[in-house]
């Protein structure tokens, strides 16, 4: 039975990044560090998409780049410029290549193309088993939650950011390469909040999704009847070819993640609740969480993920208003960008406003609307 010192389950976002911090980390010279991951070429399973000033440690990873964006909701349809920030997207297929090649020279890291069945704690660690072998290890990171209690539900709302994307060619030009549609709130809402998300890298090129913020997952079909009408009525096309595609769950909750882990089992990546409650944006998050989670790790203290700053507050404020009034997402987001201007509104989104900013965003939210859910979110804070 094989040892390893750290064990890194899945070879996402999470996992590649912790792994290519570890083998750059001269702390862990000598650690024998395992990457488990069963599919050798993932494909471009996913986009990311993030914001920031300037140039950034994916810079030469970027597909697409921009500094204005379309947001269309109620009163409002406009583009808006974005500097001084600029609107990045990130391939999934290329992440993963330069990933994999930044810890190939890394003796210490060992890739097992295996698919993990099982994880178990232990009192002197855990212990792996997978379809040839079994493994075992000092700790384990995993972005797959082998570990009970199933995605936690309470006290606090539960919201999914659930999606199908499609990377479509068009026989014409019709998209505009140089605005991307953030949020199109002007598509039927059926209860629930549904917005079409598109990105293009060329006049006949794009990626568009179907994303919703509610409860229940719709059926394959729904999601990709909506795309065909959007691309029939938004931009008059009956033919396209499809390049790719996408699709996703994603939890948006304030509930505690940590209660799936244990003394030797950490979860990360969406599984570990690293997912910004309020957007569902996950890779953003990550690259800011894994360089504490290394720091934790070395001074032998633990990540500490549930902290309830006034940020998380937000994040509550804001599902408990999606899950009291679901249908109402797209005023929210309209009342917030027909007056605050997008830069701002993306900083907090990264929680990178100071606290005078914050309270000009919340003062730009539906009054009614917010009030009831604020009283709600704070007698469930104090629980």
């Amino acid at each position: 039975m094989e040892h390893f010192d750290f064990i890194i389950i899945g070879g996402g976002a999470s996992g590649l990044l912790l792994a290519e911090a570890m083998g750059r980390d001269t702390w862990f010279d000598g650690k024998r560090i395992a990457l488990f991951e069963k599919q050798e070429q993932k494909g471009n399973d996913r986009t990311w998409c993030f914001w920031e000033s300037g140039e950034g440690a994916f810079d030469e990873l970027i597909e697409t780049r921009w500094d204005r964006m379309r947001f269309r909701g109620t009163g409002i349809d406009r583009v808006l410029p974005l500097l001084p920030l600029t609107y990045k997207m990130l391939r999934g297929e290329d992440f993963y290549a330069s990933y994999y090649q930044k810890i190939a020279p890394c003796p210490n890291i060992h890739v097992i193309r295996e698919a993990v069945n099982h994880v178990e704690e232990r009192p002197d660690g855990a212990f792996l088993k997978t379809s040839r072998a079994s493994y075992t290890t000092s700790r384990v990171f995993s972005s797959v939650p082998f570990s009970q209690p199933p995605l936690p539900g309470r006290p606090y709302p539960l919201i999914r950011q659930h999606f199908i994307g499609w990377r479509v060619r068009v026989p014409r030009p019709v998209f505009d390469p140089d605005t991307p549609t953030f949020m199109d709130f002007g598509i039927p809402q059926r209860g629930n909040t549904r917005f079409m998300y598109v990105l293009p890298d060329s006049p006949t090129e794009a990626l568009l999704e179907y994303t919703l913020f509610s409860k229940d997952l719709l059926e394959p079909g729904e999601y990709e009847a909506a795309i065909e009408a959007y691309l029939r009525e938004e931009y008059g096309v009956g033919e396209y070819e499809i390049l790719e595609k996408e699709r996703g769950s994603i939890p948006m909750t304030c509930n505690d993640f940590t209660a799936r882990d244990s003394k030797h089992i950490t979860h990360i990546g969406i599984a570990g609740g690293w997912a910004r409650p309020s957007t569902g944006y996950t890779f953003w998050n990550s690259t800011q969480l894994v360089p504490r989670l290394v720091k934790a790790l070395k001074s032998g203290k633990r990540l500490q993920m549930a902290r309830r700053n006034r940020f998380w507050f937000y994040d509550l404020v804001l599902l408990e208003v999606l899950a009291g009034n679901n249908a109402r997402g797209g005023e929210v987001f309209s009342a917030l960008f027909r007056r605050v201007p997008p830069a701002r509104i993306l900083r907090f989104l990264h929680q990178q406003t100071s606290l005078g900013e914050d309270l000009r965003i919340i003062a730009a939210c539906p009054k009614r609307l917010f009030i009831r859910a604020l009283w709600r979110s704070f007698l469930k804070s104090l629980g």
